[in-house]
């Protein structure tokens, strides 16, 4: 069976361009000119991947983007963008994006990046193991995707808990950011690393909305970030 892409893109010349690139490469695409109708359309499945552009009439690409994650975690997401500026590009990676292209764009470049992030989330999904490991008061489920934190499931999004899983297979060990961008965020271009401290804020304050105590993430200066090897 062919992948389902969305494309929500507002300019139908754009529009036409890639789904009929996206098409002729063996994707089905779905169009949405607006972000509404794909928030309506989301309960009743979701598709592999969603392309979308920042600049929508109706709601703006990154708070669709958070809508879209909120309601499917692992949902891939690339966005299309006439902006480039960094403060822009952080934004969409925190915020759970996978990856960006910048107007005026190669449909087959898309198209290419598309090809790669579906292939390593098969991949990954392929290699996962119905595994629990258990690092002092978390639990790490890899085949579910998940990690608890004294018994309490941390709802976390698909970076963090990647994040959180690279740091709690080696603990104790100092990650820098740019080995923690190379392990979590190697299939997005020009990632950036400030993204990195991001993530760990909100990680932490996600453990703190379970135990107040200080959360076992630790901060190496100039150096990166570690957990205990007892957290």
């Amino acid at each position: 069976m062919k992948p389902l892409l969305w494309l929500v893109e507002d300019e139908p010349s754009i529009a036409d361009t890639l789904i009929y690139t996206l098409e002729s490469e063996g994707f089905q695409v779905r169009w949405f000119d607006r972000g509404e109708p794909a928030l309506l359309a989301l309960p009743q499945g979701a598709p592999a991947l969603a392309i979308l552009d920042v600049g929508l009439p109706d709601i703006n690409g990154f708070e669709l983007c958070r809508r879209l994650l909120a309601q499917a975690a692992d949902l891939p997401i690339v966005f299309l963008t006439a902006r480039s500026d960094e403060v822009d590009r952080l934004i969409g990676l925190e915020i759970g994006a996978d990856d960006y292209v910048a107007k005026p764009f190669s449909p087959r470049e898309v198209s290419a990046r598309v090809r790669t992030i579906l292939r390593r989330l098969h991949k990954q999904q392929r290699l996962q193991q119905p595994t629990l490991y258990q690092f002092g008061a978390f639990t790490l489920d890899e085949e579910g995707a998940a990690i608890s934190y004294h018994q309490q499931p941390l709802p976390l999004t698909r970076y963090e808990f990647l994040l959180l899983k690279t740091l709690l297979l080696a603990p104790g060990r100092v990650f820098s950011r740019q080995q923690l961008m190379d392990s979590v965020w190697a299939h997005a271009e020009e990632s950036l690393d400030r993204t990195v401290d991001t993530h760990i804020k909100t990680l932490r304050a996600k453990l703190r909305a379970i135990d107040a105590g200080e959360p076992p993430i630790h901060t190496h200066r100039g150096l990166g970030y570690s957990v205990s090897r007892q957290p």
